[in-house]
């Protein structure tokens, strides 16, 4: 080989040598300075399920395992589930058939059975019905309980005489007068009997009671 040409041939590897060394170089010196990928945000934790402060929690439905009495200031003793709620009776229903379905239950809510309901200071016969969506609700002397969306807490009474159809049930499973404390007509001569009747073939099964205090 030409004395020349070595030379050269040196000259030309070292030149690519520094070329391939700048080009990594920058390459690193990218990777290092370039921006991080964002993170993703932390998904915000969900607030503890603090419950609903409507009974029932919008379910349209509640239950209990005893019926209970409670003394009201000017109206005497009424029936409540076994948290204090006030419960009710509508004048539109028939022995052993509810007639409030739809969004009429969405804001009187059916009261459903928990296990076998005991009575405490209870005189009328504790039973059930079959309601058109197959279950179950609670009866006292044959007629359908509810709670009402409008109580905000256990021994509230706001549903007493709503739409003139709505009243608190005495421990007799009658209407709740709206002064007297005095059953209401419909309630006297509709509820007065009717202990027996209720349930799917027009017998309510009745509950085992306690005695009334």
């Amino acid at each position: 080989m030409s004395r020349h040409r070595i030379p050269l041939a040196l000259a030309s590897a070292v030149a690519s040598a520094l070329l391939l060394a700048a080009c990594g170089s920058s390459a690193d010196n990218s990777a290092s300075t370039g921006a991080a990928a964002p993170e993703a945000p932390a998904e915000a934790s969900a607030p503890a399920d603090a419950g609903s402060s409507a009974p029932g929690g919008g379910m349209g439905m509640v239950s209990t395992n005893m019926l209970m009495t409670k003394e009201m200031s000017g109206i005497g003793a009424v029936v409540t589930d076994a948290k204090g709620w006030t419960l009710y009776r509508y004048d539109k229903d028939m022995e052993s058939m509810s007639m409030c379905t739809g969004s009429c239950a969405q804001t009187w809510m059916p009261v459903m059975p928990d296990g076998t309901p005991q009575a405490m200071g209870v005189q009328g016969k504790v039973g059930t019905i079959t309601r058109d969506d197959g279950m179950k609700q609670l009866t006292l002397a044959g007629w359908p309980l509810y709670r009402y969306m409008g109580d905000a807490k256990a021994g509230d009474m706001n549903g007493q005489g709503k739409d003139g159809a709505w009243y608190a049930v005495t421990p007799a499973g009658k209407e709740v007068g709206t002064s007297s404390g005095a059953a209401s007509s419909s309630g006297d001569s509709s509820g007065s009997d009717s202990g027996s009747t209720g349930g799917d073939s027009g017998s309510s099964d009745s509950m085992p009671g306690m005695p009334g205090m």
